[in-house]
């Protein structure tokens, strides 16, 4: 569907200037259910420590859960000469996608700086009555806090040949890609971000605080995982979409089990801006219908090209109702512009997400911006095979 690669550029590059605001935080204690299908972002992860395996860690509460670092990306390119060959999508892939070389070098150097992995809801709590709250977060002293999350992990049709992953499997009980290269032939391993970080944690479990790993923010009308699982859009297309339902839980089941955790990204990739409230709630009713179902529920909203539904100003409009309604506690848009960003009310958490890409690594290394200096050198990722332009865009 050739509607996402041609609209997220205009939308994601004005949305990445939005402006930071100041901060109404709280905090809390009370206890909340998982919303992710596990009991922790802990459960089943191997990046866990055993407390008596070395001695204790002197621990120190970080002072605003709202003052959380967000890096998001895209999917990765595998293969930069497919995906930056100048035709029609190499634009759209040079804005918005990092390679995996790129990747490598920025999560080591976000390790480095003493960040360390957390989950949204390691930040806040929610009571029965919907109030949420932030709670204390102890971290090992000296580590900072950071999110981090992907989005459109759906391997969506227009990307195919382009030199990116088919999709995510399961194979000897670890999380890999299929990936066919420029010769048609198909490969297993880490081609994309979640089994790089799967890989670079088993080296750095340290990375991780209590098990936590990464949201993935999901879309739905290709599907989801590189599975065809629409019915909407593949009801009279694919022959095996029972099977690919089945296989795509599967995934999902041991992503979560995994310690990742899953955000709603519309059905639809619609504008949440733009959009009218009854257009919001057709798209949700096709999300909960047809990737709720296999990856489970959410209570995170991550924002198509992160078109929040208010400003600065605090929540409370009709948009807002009715996705808090829905179970929706935690949004997030995308403001690059400052190095953390958050905003807490009486019933839900904002936070801001940067976005790391080719637009943003343009604006860092001609001096437009100085966000992404505070993670990692933009200079020193750079992958030698993207172009001089960095960028697919001009401005």
């Amino acid at each position: 569907m050739r509607q996402l690669a041609i609209t997220r550029r205009v939308a994601l590059a004005s949305a990445s200037t939005l402006a930071g605001a100041a901060l109404l935080s709280a905090c809390g204690s009370k206890d909340s259910e998982s919303i992710n299908g596990s009991s922790s972002p802990s459960s089943g992860a191997s990046g866990s420590v055993s407390a008596s395996a070395s001695p204790p860690v002197p621990m120190t509460t970080w002072a605003d859960n709202a003052m959380v670092s967000h890096l998001f990306f895209h999917s990765l390119v595998a293969d930069p000469k497919r995906a930056f060959d100048g035709d029609e999508d190499a634009k759209g892939y040079l804005d918005y996608m990092v390679t995996i070389d790129e990747f490598k070098k920025i999560i080591q150097q976000v390790y480095d700086r003493n960040y360390i992995l957390v989950s949204p809801h390691q930040l806040y709590t929610t009571a029965s009555d919907g109030g949420a709250e932030l709670k204390p977060l102890e971290l090992p002293e000296g580590k900072k806090p950071l999110v981090i999350s992907f989005d459109d992990l759906s391997y969506y049709e227009y990307m195919d040949g382009d030199g990116f992953p088919d999709r995510l499997i399961v194979q000897d009980g670890k999380i890999v890609n299929e990936y066919r290269d420029a010769e048609g032939k198909k490969h297993v391993g880490a081609y994309d971000h979640l089994p790089i970080v799967e890989e670079f944690l088993e080296d750095h479990p340290d990375f991780s605080h209590e098990g936590a790993k990464g949201v993935i923010a999901m879309t739905g009308y290709n599907g989801v995982l590189g599975y065809r699982t629409s019915d909407i859009s593949y009801k009279d297309q694919n022959k095996n979409l029972d099977q690919d339902k089945k296989g795509a839980k599967k995934v999902a089941d041991a992503i979560k089990e995994n310690g990742w955790e899953f955000a709603s990204h519309s059905w639809g990739h619609i504008n949440f801006t733009k959009s009218p409230v009854d257009q919001i709630r057709a798209d949700n009713e096709k999300w909960q219908a047809e990737v709720a179902s296999i990856v489970g529920k959410t209570d995170m909203l991550i924002y198509p090209f992160g078109a929040d539904i208010a400003g600065i100003e605090d929540y409370g409009n009709e948009k807002f109702q009715y996705l808090k309604s829905q179970g929706f506690n935690a949004f997030f848009n995308v403001d690059a512009s400052l190095p953390a960003w958050g905003q807490v009310g009486p019933n839900y958490l904002r936070q801001a997400r940067i976005n790391v890409d080719g637009i943003s690594l343009k604006h860092a290394i001609e001096g437009a911006s100085q966000t992404l200096n505070e993670f990692f050198d933009p200079h020193s990722v750079l992958d030698p095979q993207r172009p001089k332009s960095i960028a697919g865009t001009t401005a």
